[in-house]
C-alpha cells in the first residue's frame, strides 16, 4: 500500500491487544452513539476468551506512524458442526479517519482473504449494502421477526429453566461451554428439556426505543425449536420482564403471533459456511450489546 506523499508511511497490520485503548477511541469517534467504555468492555470480553490459534485476534488497523488511523474489527471463533470445527470471522465495526478513507477499501479486502473461513456481517447500514455486495458477499438474512410467543401453545411437560452449572446434562461440552460464555457477558442462558431432549438458548435482554422490553434470540440450534417452544419459552421470558423476542428471519414464522420486517436485521457472508438463522454466538451483539 502506498503512503500518501508526505507524512509517516501507511500500512496495515494486526491489531494488537495493546492498541485496545487507541483502537476504542477510535471506534468511538466512527459511532459516537456509543460510548468508549462501551467499546472497552467488548473489545475486553473478546481479549479474555478463546479464540482460534492462527488468526487475528482483534482484526486489523490501518497504522501511520505507529499510530492507528482506521479500524476493522474482526471477531473469529471456532464453532462446531457435528465433529467439524469451523472457523467463521464475524466483519464487526470499522471506521477510517477521513483523509485516509481511499485506504479502506484495501483494508477491508485484506481482512476478508481466506477463502477457508466464513466471515459475516450482521450490522451493515443500508448505505453500505452495495459496497458489501461488491466485496464478495451475499444476504443470508433479510429481516427479523417480532414475536409474542407467549400467545402459542405450549408443549406439554416441556420445561424451561436457566442453564445451572450443576445441570448441563443432555448438552455437549460445546453447548454447554456457549451458554455458560454467554451468561457471563449478561446474557439469559436457559435449556427446554422435553423428556429425554435437550434444547439449549440464548436470549440478550434489551428495549426498544428505550421502551418495550424485548428479548434477543442469539442462539438455538435451529429457529424450528424456537417455534416448536415458542409457548413455553415465551411464557419463561414474560416472567423475566420480556413480552416480544426478537429473531433473525427470512419470511413470517408460522404459529408465532407477531409481525416480520425487512426494515432492519439483513445480514451478509461470505465463505463456505454462512451462519444458520438463530445463530448470533460470539458475535459483537453478545459481546459488546449484552
Amino acid at each position: 500500500m502506498s503512503a500518501p506523499s508526505t507524512g509517516p508511511r501507511l500500512k496495515v497490520r494486526e491489531i494488537v491487544e495493546n492498541d485496545l485503548p487507541a483502537i476504542a477511541a477510535l471506534l468511538n469517534k466512527g459511532f459516537a452513539f456509543r460510548s468508549n467504555e462501551y467499546w472497552r468492555r467488548g473489545l475486553a470480553r473478546h481479549a479474555q476468551r478463546a479464540r482460534p490459534a492462527g488468526y487475528p485476534a482483534f482484526g486489523y488497523c490501518l497504522d501511520r506512524g505507529g499510530v492507528p488511523v482506521g479500524v476493522i474489527l474482526l471477531l473469529f471463533s471456532e464453532l462446531r458442526a457435528g465433529d467439524e470445527a469451523v472457523i467463521r470471522c464475524n466483519v464487526s465495526s470499522w471506521y477510517v479517519e477521513p483523509e485516509f478513507r481511499m485506504f479502506g477499501s484495501q483494508m477491508v479486502r485484506a481482512a476478508t482473504r481466506d477463502k477457508s473461513v466464513t466471515y459475516f456481517n450482521i450490522t451493515p447500514a443500508p448505505h453500505t449494502w452495495a459496497s458489501v455486495e461488491a466485496q464478495g458477499f451475499s444476504v443470508y438474512c433479510k429481516g427479523q421477526m417480532y414475536g409474542a410467543l407467549a400467545l402459542a401453545r405450549p408443549v406439554p411437560r416441556a420445561t424451561v429453566e436457566q442453564l445451572r452449572e450443576d445441570h448441563a446434562d443432555g448438552l455437549s461440552v460445546f453447548e454447554a461451554d456457549l451458554l455458560r460464555q454467554h451468561a457471563s457477558f449478561g446474557c439469559l442462558s436457559v435449556v427446554v428439556r422435553d423428556g429425554d431432549s435437550c434444547h439449549p438458548f440464548v436470549f440478550q435482554k434489551h428495549k426498544v426505543k428505550d421502551l418495550v422490553p424485548v428479548y434477543r434470540l442469539l442462539y438455538c440450534r435451529d429457529t424450528a425449536e424456537l417455534a416448536r417452544f415458542a409457548g413455553n419459552v415465551g411464557r419463561f421470558l414474560a416472567k423475566r420482564g420480556g413480552l416480544l423476542v426478537r429473531f433473525d428471519a427470512n419470511r413470517s414464522v408460522p404459529g408465532i403471533v407477531g409481525w416480520y420486517s425487512e426494515k432492519r436485521g439483513r445480514k451478509y457472508a461470505k465463505g463456505p459456511r454462512p451462519p444458520r438463522l438463530g445463530d448470533l454466538a460470539f458475535t459483537e451483539a453478545a459481546l459488546f450489546d449484552s
